[in-house]
């Protein structure tokens, strides 16, 4: 995987928020999927992990935002964690992805990824959290690559571009979209065929 993309570390990441704001609402669930290389040199979707998030202190939180993505958060029985646990525990796994894969760095594959790394960075300085694996702007957009490989920049249009499955009552789960996103980014990069860099 090292030499597929320059030392870097494919890892598709998807938020949902209690807005638009990265800097004052609310991250209230993540998830991330690894994106793994076989012996002919194309791309798979691997393992995937999801974290709920307990709201930050004064965050705000939109209804409309809560009316597309399904979550209450303030659920009794919703099994949120701070930002900082959130992150930590995620950290550790994609740290070790890059360490298996001999990479140096993650970067954040998303549909529309500024979207997801803009949240992603505001709670790492939020959390004061030090060892962010994830370069600071650098990242794949799979809006960008479908629509310039199937014409469509909407992630159900694009799925069904690709002859992905698309269940639009598992839509905004961070983990199925992810992994949704995941298949189209690995199914972009098939098209293109194995890449070995220098």
């Amino acid at each position: 995987m090292s030499r597929r993309f320059r030392g870097f570390l494919p890892v598709v990441v998807d938020v949902e928020c209690g807005g638009f704001n990265p800097n004052t609402d609310a991250l209230l669930e993540i998830a991330a999927v690894l994106v793994e290389i076989q012996g002919d040199g194309t791309l798979k979707t691997g393992e995937g992990w999801r974290y709920h998030v307990q709201p930050f202190p004064g965050a705000n939180i939109e209804d409309a935002s809560l009316a597309v993505n399904g979550i209450d958060p303030h659920h009794p029985l919703r099994p949120a964690i701070p930002e900082k646990d959130a992150l930590g525990r995620l950290f550790r796994d994609i740290r070790q992805a890059m360490k298996d894969n001999d990479c140096t760095r993650a970067v954040l594959v998303g549909h529309n990824a500024y979207f997801d790394l803009n949240f992603l960075n505001a709670a790492v300085a939020r959390t004061g959290i030090k060892r962010n694996p994830f370069h600071p702007f650098s990242s794949f957009d799979t809006a960008t690559l479908a629509g310039v490989v199937y014409g469509q920049t909407v992630l159900a249009k694009a799925l069904h571009a690709a002859g992905i499955e698309w269940d639009s009552n598992e839509a905004h789960s961070a983990l199925y979209d992810a992994r949704q996103t995941a298949e189209l980014f690995c199914r972009v990069c098939n098209k293109v065929g194995p890449i070995v860099t220098e």
